[in-house]
């Protein structure tokens, strides 16, 4: 990936999060200089990735590294963390059956291998997880960070994972009550009213949060590793989740 060729003050400079949604990735991104929440949508990773002024740190919610066969210890001990909300901890794609062009090919290939095949909703990410496998190298996971936003808000509530869905209004509100506390109070509202609703929902742009929450943890040396020592896949990238 070329420079994005603005560089701020490394100790100031921003962070940013982003979760895929129907406009591409819902991006959300933090001035820790000013204090102050943006956010925009970036129509590819190509895109996301050049964001400038290039982000301290980059909280993706996509799996980077991805195993030959076998689960990822990284998934598995989310799983295990986040309890009732464990099923949001969709299987990373296999390397070999990412770039099968249906899903019935890659759950042909993931047959073969795991003996269990590809669920639709873990299906509907293959084009996006290798969109981003494509451009990125272990260089790049100094800044650029896989994250999943339901283990930011576990640790945004004290490491205890949240009772409720996001795909309910009881748990939205849950989110955002987390994001209110742990960033500020307007910065939903702002990132809501920078992005339309066609383009990213409400549980989109908390997550895009809570990944830039990450992010600046990530920045300043805050955030925990699972796991401790994290193996790498075939490409050298590190298979691990930060939060």
């Amino acid at each position: 990936m070329a420079a994005s060729g603005r560089r701020a003050n490394p100790e100031l400079a921003p962070v940013a999060g982003a979760d895929g949604c129907p406009g591409g990735w819902a991006c959300a991104i933090l001035d820790r200089a000013a204090g102050a929440v943006s956010a925009r949508i970036c129509r590819t990773t190509e895109e996301l990735l050049a964001i400038d002024p290039e982000p301290a740190a980059l909280a993706i919610d996509m799996p980077i590294g991805l195993a030959d066969s076998g689960d990822r210890a990284c998934d598995a001990i989310a799983r295990e963390l986040l309890g009732p909300r464990r099923s949001s901890v969709f299987p990373a794609p296999l390397r070999p059956a990412l770039s099968a062009v249906t899903r019935k090919g890659a759950d042909a290939i993931t047959r073969a291998i795991l003996g269990r095949g590809v669920h639709a909703r873990a299906w509907g990410l293959y084009r996006r997880v290798l969109s981003l496998d494509l451009l990125i190298d272990p260089a790049l996971q100094d800044r650029v960070v896989e994250v999943h936003p339901e283990l930011a808000f576990f640790a945004m509530n004290g490491e205890a994972p949240l009772s409720l869905s996001k795909h309910d209004e009881a748990g939205l509100a849950e989110r955002r009550a987390l994001i209110d506390s742990a960033l500020c109070p307007e910065a939903f509202p702002v990132v809501r009213g920078a992005i339309p609703e066609g383009e990213a929902s409400d549980d989109d742009l908390l997550d895009a949060l809570a990944a830039c929450w990450t992010a600046r943890r990530v920045a300043e040396g805050a955030a925990r590793r699972i796991p401790d020592r994290p193996p790498a896949d075939a490409k050298g990238l590190r298979m691990e989740l930060w939060f």
